[in-house]
């Protein structure tokens, strides 16, 4: 009797010895791996913040020898999402500043600035967030009320997409502008000779470069704010588009630190010194940084007119936007990135816009090539330009929530005809086949499932419009998974490392309460995530 058990005992040994060792087993879950099959496993084992193996439950329990074993409960397990146009600091900083999203009015604007002004009673009064197109009078407004309010105290308050502010008078007295000012690629509004206030796209900077600096510990925790946020959608990698190199280095030592964990594709802002700091640090690539591209702003937004169009705006017939700077500037741009072996990503919007940097992109890529140059947002395509994307693997990357937020307005700002070649996701995903997606938060939600709905469904949160908003240029489900995951990562040089669940990739990846791939149309906007894992580690989980 003794010696069966003796050898029952060895048996088991024998058996655990012969089992790999791992971190974590996760299993009892639907994955969808995102791999070229788009296929689906029950359980999966990680070690050293890598994934090691996907498939069943019961192979993966005999195989492997765990530290920690999560029981999913049948729950859905997706790769970490990822956005491939945010701006990730300018969300952490709009965390601190007035929150001016969703206002109805010009008047509840500035009710929301004296609120915050009580408990904010030092410097300048910053916000961001409000929308004209939103509000009964859809007009920009004046600053007469924001004198009267803050006569002694800046005001900078910047609309939704960025492209357009309000500064009160003592503001713009601080910058020096007066009335007859201009500048190339930016508009300052006046009536009858006096200034409205109103900056567009380079007019803006002329005030923010007055406002004075974060302290070390202001910028830390904007990002901590927005990394927690982040995570708590399911966020795991974020292109922040558009950062100047002083922004990289706090991004560098916070991560050093283990403050801020997020995994970040940083594109450089156009400017001398950031050329000058990338060209003598060489690209930047560690497993949570990676820094190689830089971003150029074509033109402006088409909600602030700002966006360049081959013919007037529908709406205001003397007006057909501008280019932020001269053509021959982007060309020589161009010419420097492609001899830097850099990635270049344009914010274009107009289709004048993008034909502009299409043509100046085709000059230096001369055809097919994998150097994945960019189109930021490609809003609004002439009808005879969509074929440049694929001529020269031009990546368009767009926001899907772009199109159900301007659908209201956009028709006005581009005519019947004209509207129906903007927001073309579908006929842009054909060019290449694949196309990344993002938010460009905080200009939209940070919400990866708002992208998933607006791409697949084309409505807004109530169900409008009741057949969807040019649903033949809607994404399928599977193909905007991609969008938010494997191609993403494709479209930053990742997607060997991350963006889908296989073996040697990093153990990024968000457990939900709901299948997207199988949830109907009024499930999908209610969707919550559950737990959001990064490099194996629980980096959030709901309360």
């Amino acid at each position: 009797m003794k010696t069966k058990l003796f050898i029952a005992i060895a048996v088991i040994l024998a058996s655990c010895g012969s089992k790999k060792k791992a971190d974590l087993l996760v299993y009892n879950a639907t994955i969808y791996t995102v791999d070229s099959s788009f296929s689906i496993a029950e359980a999966m084992a990680i070690k050293d913040g890598k994934i090691v193996a996907t498939g069943k439950t019961t192979d993966l329990e005999k195989e492997f020898d765990a530290k920690e074993k999560i029981d999913a409960q049948g729950k859905f397990i997706y790769p970490g999402f990822i956005d491939a146009h945010a701006h990730f600091v300018g969300y952490g900083n709009s965390l601190q500043r007035v929150n001016l999203v969703g206002t109805n009015s010009w008047d509840e604007v500035l009710e929301r600035c004296k609120e915050f002004a009580k408990e904010n009673a030092d410097g300048w009064l910053l916000g961001r967030g409000w929308d004209q197109n939103d509000w009964t009078i859809k007009e920009f407004p004046d600053n007469t009320k924001l004198n009267e309010l803050f006569p002694d105290r800046p005001v900078l308050l910047t609309r939704i997409d960025g492209h357009g502010a309000i500064a009160n008078q003592k503001a713009l007295d601080l910058a020096g502008i007066k009335p007859g000012d201009n500048i190339a690629g930016g508009e300052i509004e006046e009536m009858e000779g006096t200034l409205t206030g109103i900056l567009i796209d380079n007019a803006i900077g002329l005030v923010s470069s007055k406002i004075p600096g974060q302290t070390k510990e202001q910028y830390g925790e904007a990002l901590k704010d927005a990394q927690a946020n982040c995570f708590a959608v399911g966020l795991t990698t974020i292109d922040d588009c558009g950062l100047d190199f002083d922004d990289v280095e706090k991004i560098q030592a916070m991560q050093a630190s283990g403050d801020l964990k997020m995994r970040m594709y940083v594109m450089l802002s156009d400017d001398e010194k950031n050329f000058a700091w990338l060209a003598k640090t060489g690209k930047i690539k560690t497993d949570r940084l990676n820094v190689r591209s830089i971003k150029v702003y074509a033109d402006g937004a088409l909600g602030s007119r700002g966006a360049c169009l081959l013919e007037p705006y529908s709406d205001r017939k003397d007006w057909s936007g501008f280019l932020r700077f001269s053509q021959s500037h982007f060309d020589s741009i161009a010419n420097y990135i492609n001899q830097q072996g850099w990635q270049m990503c344009t914010h274009a919007i107009g289709d004048s816009g993008n034909r502009t940097m299409l043509t100046i992109y085709a000059k230096y890529l001369k055809g097919k090539n994998d150097l994945r140059w960019r189109i930021e947002h490609a809003q609004v395509v002439y009808k005879n330009d969509f074929d440049l994307f694929g001529a020269n693997s031009v990546i368009p990357s767009v926001q899907p929530t772009h199109g159900t937020s301007d659908m209201y307005w956009a028709g006005d700002r581009l005519g019947p005809e004209r509207v129906k070649r903007a927001y073309a996701y579908k006929q842009l995903l054909q060019q290449n086949g694949w196309i990344p997606l993002g938010t460009d938060f905080p200009v939209e939600d940070i919400s990866p499932f708002k992208t998933f709905f607006a791409a697949v469904i084309r409505k807004d949160a109530k169900g409008w419009p009741e057949n969807g908003y040019q649903t033949e240029n809607a994404l399928t489900k599977e193909e905007t998974i991609r969008g938010m995951t494997i191609w993403a990562a494709k479209a930053n040089f990742e997607e060997n490392e991350k963006g889908s669940l296989e073996k040697g990739k990093f153990a990024d990846f968000v457990v939900l309460d709901k299948d997207l791939m199988k949830a109907g149309e009024k499930d999908l906007l209610q969707t919550i995530v559950l737990k959001t894992y990064l490099n194996g580690e629980k980096v959030y989980s709901k309360k």
